[in-house]
């Protein structure tokens, strides 16, 4: 038999199949030596042109909106304000976006931006502007600036004096702002053109070059190039705004009397920067600045009336506070003890009804199964704001629909103790079809194997689950226990819109029998007096215990894996 090799004719060699001289060299499937490598240079006269599709032009224009949008809503503002240092920050921002979303590389931080920039404005920002606001006592008195407070406290004591200058009012706007157009009169009421003024939040400018040709027959001024004057309609519309519009002067402020006149008020309480003290000139007391609690007051320790301050670092007395202020230390301790309660009976309960549920459904004698399995996740699927102001009304004492219909006379909702139990059962309703859902799932990926030889071992249906069902559903649903317990115990809506934190008792309407520390923590920040820096601070606590309860739920479920792996 003939071999399928040739006899090369320039060498005298033998050439086989699998030769490099072979025009198929190697094995079936490979190239020859004359094919071209992987990774080598395409030749010039075979380009390969940048293909531009639908999705390409789409992503590009989307990336040049949004660079556009952020340069426009971001540049007008720090331009006015002269921050340029934000200027340079927003523009290297925008070339980096355009850069990365115009070209073809960096793929995969193509991805992973925008998830960053959100992680980054709703999860880090929150947290860093809530603990930062924690050392203060930002709140209702202490929102501003001394400089703010100190304008705050000469506009707010302004009253008029005899002999005061008047003037007729011309409400205009310039550049989207309201400002006054003021025109001082004599005695007899005639305009004095060569003093008209323009008024604005910042003070007193002159407005030359007005003359009889500028006014209407009520000696009201119609026309200034420059501002747009509101006609009747337009300044009624914007009544409540010019009334509260003050044009500061040296003494005291301007301020409008309808909607044509305006008067210059004089100040009763005058700054003096060299003692840092405000003078109430009608009492002659002297307030002098006290910075660490961001107040004036007087000598004998009283604080200027009106309460206005100014936003001052207390460094950790807000969390001091918590523990040794008794009104707030009592409060505080009993809130947060039902809070634990609430969070789990609600994580107890929900998940041991939806584990029934589950298991239940999950037999395979069960018929039926998809049926029952929708209308149980009903709940899960309605809103649960609706719901739970639907709940409220059916625990009303009067008119609800349990007394009505097992003829009780229960005030569910005003006693502490119906109160809570009427949260736990509105809280198992909305929660159990989740865990039922999870459950569902868990169980299924549980091999049949296990359970079925639990049962060959002459294990019980009720060893099988204790010893094989459970532990393993338990490594995979712990960390939904986790998160589901953060949840409860920052589960403020059923709070809000089921008991509103009652039933209160008659001497303590600041925390009720149902409060959580969250809505204690809403009550305080925005409930009678605000006192955001002490709300802050709450809030901090909060976080801290959740994050410190959630590890030691996590590392155990940790262990448990570890163990029944």
């Amino acid at each position: 038999m003939t071999t399928p090799s040739t006899t090369s004719s320039g060498s005298g060699g033998v050439t086989g199949a699998g030769s490099s001289g072979s025009p198929r060299s190697g094995l079936p499937g490979q190239r020859g030596s004359d094919a071209p490598k992987r990774g080598t240079a395409k030749s010039a006269n075979d380009p390969r042109p940048r293909e531009i599709t639908v999705g390409f032009l789409v992503g590009r224009l989307i990336a040049l909106g949004l660079v556009a949008a952020l340069l426009l809503f971001g540049l007008p503002p720090l331009i006015r304000t002269d921050n340029w240092i934000g200027v340079g920050v927003l523009v290297a921002a925008g070339a980096g976006i355009a850069y990365l979303y115009l070209s073809r590389r960096h793929i995969p931080l193509k991805y992973l931006l925008p998830g960053t920039v959100f992680l980054v404005v709703f999860q880090l920002v929150p947290v860093i502007l809530t603990v930062s606001t924690a050392f203060t006592n930002f709140g209702d008195g202490h929102r501003g600036t001394k400089e703010e407070a100190i304008t705050a406290i000469r506009t707010g004591s302004l009253e008029q004096v005899a002999g005061a200058a008047s003037y007729n009012l011309s409400p205009a706007v310039k550049d989207g702002k309201l400002v006054f157009l003021l025109v001082p009169v004599d005695d007899k009421g005639e305009p004095l053109l060569a003093q008209a003024k323009v008024g604005t939040q910042d003070g007193l400018t002159d407005l030359p070059g007005l003359t009889d040709a500028n006014f209407s027959l009520t000696k009201q001024l119609s026309e200034v190039p420059g501002y747009d004057i509101l006609s009747k309609p337009d300044a009624s519309a914007r009544a409540d705004e010019i009334a509260n519009f003050a044009v500061p002067t040296g003494q005291g402020a301007i301020k409008s009397s309808g909607l044509s006149k305006a008067v210059e008020l004089m100040s009763v309480r005058n700054y003096d920067a060299g003692c840092d003290c405000v003078t109430d000139t009608k009492t002659g007391t002297v307030y002098t600045a006290d910075e660490a609690k961001g107040y004036f007051v007087g000598a004998d320790g009283t604080v200027l009336s009106g309460g206005q301050g100014w936003k001052v670092g207390v460094g950790w007395a807000n969390f001091s506070r918590i523990f040794t202020d008794k009104t707030v230390s009592g409060n505080f301790f009993s809130v947060f003890v039902w809070n634990v309660v609430f969070a789990l009976l609600s994580v107890l309960t929900t998940f041991a009804l939806g584990l029934v549920c589950a298991l239940a459904l999950h037999s395979p004698r069960m018929r039926g199964t998809k049926i029952y399995r929708t209308i149980l996740i009903l709940p899960y699927a309605m809103p649960s704001f609706a719901m739970l102001l639907v709940w409220r009304d059916m625990f009303n004492k009067d008119f609800g629909l349990i007394n009505n219909l097992f003829g009780w006379h229960i005030d569910w909702l005003g006693q502490p103790t119906t109160a809570r139990m009427s949260l736990i059962l509105v809280n198992l309703w909305l929660g159990f079809p989740y865990m039922f859902l999870v459950a569902t799932g868990a169980l299924q990926a549980i091999p049949k194997e296990l359970t079925e030889a639990s049962s060959i071992d002459g294990a019980t249906p009720w060893q099988g689950f204790k010893r094989v069902t459970l532990p393993l559903l338990l490594v995979a649903l712990t960390p939904l226990l986790i998160s589901s317990f953060a949840y409860n115990f920052n589960n403020f809506n059923a709070i809000k819109l089921v008991t509103d934190g009652g039933p209160y008792a008659i001497d303590n309407a600041t925390v009720g029998a149902t409060d959580l520390l969250i809505s204690y923590t809403y009550r305080l920040a925005f409930g009678g007096i605000a006192q955001l820096g002490f709300a802050a601070a709450v809030s901090v606590i909060i976080f801290t215990l959740v994050a410190v309860m959630s590890i030691i739920g996590f590392r155990r479920s940790r262990s448990l894996e570890e163990v029944y792996s």
